[in-house]
């Protein structure tokens, strides 16, 4: 069984490029590693040597040991749905206009298909260690939450009620638009409308035991995977890390990512005279107090929950090889 390590966060905050260090560490220490990626930027796939990224791995060349993967929402979609689904039922929902507004915009869609995706790649033994750069929605949580909202939109009672405990024939459901709600929404909408819409719902509800029995396995996983979860001292990120610690079991790590060197707190004048001199020292005084502040912050997180905190460095320019991509790695070692 693969180890895995999910980096997630808030947007914006590195977890991409901290995903990926990560994995190249795990890949030169020797064993085989896999980065699956949501949406990378482009000088990441630059960094690791790649044109492009998509569902399949690919090797990342000059590296033996690894891979790197970009996420796919429709195409890891429209597997679930041919391996779960009859294939009549399948061409249907894939064709459905409906269906692909929920895997394209439903916010658990796209956190479930990373998961499942996961899954695929730990269960398929390829790989020592697995690194999965969750998607930024709701500050990465929605990822930890996706497998039981997708069996809640599958399986909820709004889909059985309106199909029925069980799978009602097509005939046999649209007889339940004699219920005041759907009659009335049979007359604002009109007919062929709510016919469309109860077509998909009734195969909708084919997926849900399939679905389900594969969320089952992404909690699972999840449940034993490595969770690292990455922030800056900026308010929003942090308030984002701090509500995994009410929403999901406790992190294993935090890392305060582009932290200020803790001495830069004590920083004194700059030296420099005249108007160079004034500015000089006025920035340093900002700087001295944002390092100030990002000492206090990581102090106060690791001594309210317990875990371990590690401030990253900043850095001026972003890491453009994986020799670079390693050396940032090696701050996320104790």
């Amino acid at each position: 069984m693969s180890g895995v390590t999910v980096v997630t966060g808030a947007g914006g905050v590195g977890k991409t490029t901290l995903a990926a260090a990560t994995a190249v560490g795990a890949a030169r220490r020797g064993e085989s590693a896999l980065v699956l990626t949501v949406d990378p930027a482009r000088r990441l796939a630059d960094a690791l040597g790649l044109e492009e990224l998509g569902n399949d791995p690919e090797p990342v060349p000059g590296e033996s040991n690894l891979w790197a993967a970009m996420l796919d929402v429709t195409a890891s979609w429209e597997a679930m749905v041919n391996q779960h689904a009859e294939p009549d039922v399948a061409d249907r929902l894939l064709a459905n206009p409906y269906f692909r507004a929920i895997a394209d915009r439903f916010p658990a869609a796209q956190s479930y298909a990373a998961g499942e995706e996961m899954s695929r790649y730990i269960e398929s033994g390829r790989w020592d260690v697995i690194v999965v750069d969750t998607p930024p929605s709701a500050g990465g949580i929605d990822f930890f939450e996706a497998p039981a909202n997708m069996r809640n939109l599958i399986g909820g009672r709004l889909l059985r009620w309106i199909t029925g405990a069980r799978l009602p024939g097509r005939k046999a459901l649209y007889r339940i638009a004699a219920r005041p709600a759907l009659r009335l929404a049979d007359s604002v909408l009109g007919g062929p409308l709510l016919e469309e819409i109860a077509d998909f719902f009734i195969d909708l509800r084919t997926l849900h035991d399939g679905i389900a029995a594969r969320a089952r396995h992404v909690e699972r996983h999840l449940a034993e995977a490595t969770i690292v979860v990455v922030t800056t001292s900026d308010p929003t990120p942090l308030r984002e890390a701090h509500r995994f610690f009410g929403s999901i079991e406790a992190p294993d790590l935090v890392v305060f990512n582009r932290a200020l060197p803790d001495d830069w707190a004590d920083a004194g004048p700059s030296g420099f005279e005249g108007k160079l001199g004034m500015v000089a020292d006025k920035a340093m005084e900002v700087w001295g107090t944002e390092a100030h502040k990002g000492s206090r912050v990581r102090a106060e997180f690791s001594d309210r929950y317990g875990v371990r905190v590690v401030a990253v460095p900043w850095m001026p320019t972003p890491p453009t090889d994986t020799d670079s991509l390693e050396e940032l790695g090696r701050a996320l070692t104790p």
